[in-house]
């Protein structure tokens, strides 16, 4: 898995994509598990009592780790220990500990691209029996289509479960807007009359039309391009598995990134979530496409200068294309690790993990970094409640989310993309060219 930045880890950052506000976990801990069947079984048996799993986490979803870790250990006595690593090591250590014979971890987040990857070179078990034995209490019918297939599904069989429904909105300044008489975007054409208006009014000022994510890691420029590509009604694979990158959509999406650096803050390629985001939030920018949870620190006057001055609407579409289809950009999953010895404890513990309840309790918990995965938690009033602007740009289009590939050679896919992607905005291909040279490597990768 690549990472989203260029230099260190996530926790190096002061604004890293997910901050990790202190103590935010210990006072959401009382999710009403005790009450449900769920949790009376599993306080009643205290079955784990004196065991222990050991987690492998992302570093932004530490605050979630470390809640799921208390709550479990308060539900069955079982403690889990868990180790954040960077978005680049990620998978790369999950693949060591295993092939090593080191098997240290029981239990592994996975960004859902890597499943196929994962599944292909055995370091993650197939869980499909287990699933469909389970499905009374998994229900994985409550989980969005566009989200449990990509997440979990790889050469036919599922090979874990999601516990974070990751997508792009589109944040704008209200105030900004205000001063220039403007209203949200709702296609590419209108964002992109919006951001050159607002720079070309307000850049002696160090306010700029829009941040633009180009940061050359597959997950931030990739983000970006994927939006458009979904904003223009496009996909990466057609109904065979083949490169759709030689269709209209693929080239107008890079046109559309293309068009926007100008009037964008300086510069594209060097602006990853670390540097996009302070921006958004100190008011320095005016919009910016951004996992769905900065709602919530955008409301948080600890780190946010645009309290109550910001709103949030869909991706915007663009050409012939009417429909608004959000990007699955980025989205995580749990795994049981092929390494381990407590594989039956590891389930338990994943079932737990990434039931509606839990996930309920994750979204109401600011830092958690979890989004919406299910349609009881994406519709559910407490959410409603706690991120009424995001629940609503979320409600009606996620659930037809645009997946990126997750087949074993998607980690490649997306870099060769991510690669020509930066040769465009660094004007040394025209989007025609780059696109076309990707798809002349998809073609290659896919058919090898």
């Amino acid at each position: 898995m690549t990472s989203p930045h260029d230099r260190g880890s996530l926790s190096a950052f002061p604004f890293g994509r997910r901050r990790f506000l202190a103590g935010a976990s210990a006072g959401a801990l009382g999710l009403g598990l005790s009450g449900t069947p769920l949790g009376r079984a599993f306080a009643q048996a205290k079955r784990f009592d004196g065991q222990s799993l050991n987690l492998m986490i992302i570093q932004p979803h530490v605050v979630a780790g470390r809640y799921l870790a208390e709550a479990w250990e308060k539900l069955t006595g079982g403690k889990v220990n868990v180790t954040a690593v960077p978005y680049d090591q990620l998978q790369a250590k999950a693949t060591l500990d295993v092939q090593s014979g080191t098997n240290n971890f029981d239990v592994i987040d996975y960004w859902y691209t890597g499943v196929g990857a994962l599944a292909n070179d055995g370091i993650i078990v197939d869980v499909t029996e287990r699933i469909e034995r389970d499905k009374a209490e998994i229900q994985p019918d409550d989980y969005l289509r566009s989200i449990y297939d990509p997440y979990t599904l790889a050469d036919g069989k599922r090979w874990g479960l999601p516990y974070d429904g990751d997508s792009h909105l589109l944040f704008y300044n209200t105030e900004i807007f205000g001063r220039h008489g403007l209203k949200a975007p709702t296609t590419w054409d209108e964002y992109l009359e919006r951001s050159k208006a607002i720079t070309e009014a307000e850049k002696a000022n160090g306010i700029y039309g829009a941040a633009v994510l180009g940061g050359k890691a597959p997950i931030i420029i990739g983000a970006s391009y994927t939006n458009r590509l979904a904003g223009f009604g496009g996909r990466y694979l057609k109904e065979d598995g083949s490169s759709a990158l030689d269709e209209s959509a693929a080239v107008e999406a890079a046109k559309a990134l293309k068009d926007a650096a100008p009037s964008a803050l300086p510069t594209p390629l060097e602006t990853r979530f670390e540097e996009g985001l302070p921006a958004f939030l100190s008011g320095k920018v005016a919009m910016i496409e951004f996992w769905s949870d900065l709602g919530v620190y955008a409301q948080d006057p600890k780190g946010s200068k645009i309290v109550d001055k910001w709103d949030a609407v869909r991706i915007p579409v663009g050409g012939s294309n009417k429909t608004s289809r959000l990007a699955l950009n980025s989205g995580f999953a749990f795994a049981i690790s092929s390494g381990s010895e407590k594989q039956d404890h590891a389930w338990e513990f994943i079932k737990f993990a990434t039931s509606a309840k839990t996930g309920l309790g994750l979204l109401l918990t600011t830092g958690s970094g979890i989004d919406p995965d299910r349609t009881s938690t994406l519709n559910a009033p407490e959410y409603k409640a706690f991120a009424p602007k995001v629940q609503t740009a979320l409600a009606g289009a996620l659930e037809n989310g645009l997946p990126w590939p997750n087949g074993p050679e998607s980690p490649q896919l997306m870099q060769v993309l991510a690669d020509e992607l930066a040769l465009i905005l660094a004007d040394q291909k025209a989007p025609e060219e780059a696109i076309a040279a990707a798809h002349e490597q998809w073609t290659s990768i896919i058919g090898s």
